[in-house]
């Protein structure tokens, strides 16, 4: 067996686990404070964030503005407008008048930043997080340690799968994330797709405009009463500010769990014009070209309780239907499943987990600095980020909030206030 060793350095002050959006933008914010040692580590062989999700027509559901750093750090270096300037398109994006961008410019935005600071290490993959009695020591792939004295998990969420789609996982069967990992080919297919929010939607019409070629039938089936749209109105964006935030930790867990599930719409709808442009598609080609080509059909209020696979290979999926109180039959040669995503503790902290406090539904514990309760000593700090909305809110697994999190937390580790951050009034009393 080979021998773990050290890699020479002195202890981090920060090792980020993971380098998505959130622990990239801590990164972005340190890149300016030289004082404060940090590194992150990820798998991946360069940064992406859902690259099975890049469908034509996504589009981001937040802002530009609200971005890495600028909500906390306008001047930085690694901005959106500062991205715009270097990609020499500043003037050009200014004439398009819009500030939600395409998915695919965000992304690109985000690799942007990765490809500029030195403090991110990619192909890194972390294996194991423990504690000898001063530091974090992670060991990676290679049997290097690393020791550090905080460290903030951002390894994200794992794909959501329906307990009765589990066990038929395959090249028919499979989560929306993989669409880009997959051989996909709906040529001739009966297609069922299963969630109703923005993904859904999104796979719906590029299935539809056959990007995966022409499917014979395609259902779209959800849950949700309705194709809902995201609320974006200007005082549900109230919500998504650190005020609201701030008053929300103080409610009790029962009730912060009973707002979370009402303000639903506010974080997970489709886009009010994503949701225009697929119906004028579907009006056009029902009334104008009546396209024979590929049959279509919504079917909301539907809940998948079950699935079986026939002897020719085909998927029999059972729905109930929450209007009628029937139940439903659906048979398809390919299911993509649009389910979201949902928390789980990684396994790399095996070693932690007798250590850490967690609620009755296995998820951390956190305080308001995103600080993970455990039971080791006070100075070494466990952070974790999109990992608590339970306890912060439906902005905190959003990009809204990025900026602000991420300098609450450098300003929590470092036991100072690194980045100023100044109280803002809300137009509303939520106190």
């Amino acid at each position: 067996m080979q021998l773990t060793k050290y890699n020479d350095q002195p202890a981090l002050d920060l090792a980020g686990l993971g380098v998505g959006p959130f622990n990239l933008s801590i990164a972005a914010l340190l890149d300016s404070k030289p004082e404060i040692n940090a590194s992150f580590f990820d798998a991946k062989k360069q940064f992406s964030w859902h690259p099975g999700l890049m469908l034509p027509g996504a589009h981001m559901q937040t802002s530009c503005l609200k971005d890495m750093v600028t909500a906390v750090q306008p001047t930085s270096r690694w901005s959106f407008l500062s991205y715009l300037v270097e990609k020499g398109r500043f003037y050009q994006f200014l004439s398009t008048e819009k500030l939600v961008i395409s998915r695919h410019e965000f992304v690109d935005y985000m690799s942007w930043v990765a490809a500029g600071l030195e403090s991110l290490q990619f192909d890194s993959e972390i294996r194991e997080v423990s504690f000898d009695g001063e530091h974090f020591v992670l060991r990676s792939a290679n049997n290097e340690l690393t020791r550090a004295n905080n460290i903030c998990l951002g390894t994200g969420k794992v794909p959501h799968l329906p307990s009765c789609a589990r066990p038929y996982i395959s090249d028919n069967c499979f989560h929306a994330s993989e669409l880009a990992a997959r051989p996909v080919n709906l040529e001739g297919k009966r297609v069922a797709i299963v969630g109703g929010g923005q993904t859904g939607a999104e796979v719906f019409l590029n299935a539809l405009r056959q990007k995966w070629g022409t499917a014979t039938e395609i259902s779209w089936v959800s849950r949700r009463s309705n194709f809902e749209p995201l609320d974006e109105s200007p005082f549900t964006n109230e919500l998504f500010t650190p005020e609201y935030v701030d008053q929300f930790l103080t409610l009790p867990a029962d009730r912060r769990e009973t707002i979370v599930r009402r303000q639903k719409l506010a974080s997970d709808g489709i886009t009010p014009l994503y949701l225009q442009e697929l119906y004028r598609e579907l009006y056009d080609r029902k009334y104008l070209f009546d396209d024979q080509t590929t049959r279509w059909e919504l079917l909301p209020d539907r809940t998948l309780t079950g699935m079986d696979k026939q002897s020719n290979q085909m998927l029999d999926l059972r729905l109930e239907n929450a209007l009628s109180g029937g139940d439903e039959r659906l048979q398809a040669d390919v299911v993509i499943l649009c389910t979201g995503f949902e928390h789980k503790l990684p396994q790399y902290l095996e070693p932690l987990m007798p250590e850490l406090e967690l609620d009755d539904s296995g998820r951390f514990t956190l305080s308001p600095e995103f600080r993970v309760q455990w039971n080791g000593p006070a100075e070494n700090r466990i952070y974790a980020v999109n990992a608590g909305m339970h306890s912060h809110g439906i902005a905190e697994p959003q990009l809204s909030l990025a900026a602000w999190r991420s300098a609450v937390i450098i300003n929590d580790m470092a036991g100072r206030e690194v980045f100023n951050l100044p109280q803002q009034e809300s137009l509303i009393r939520w106190k």
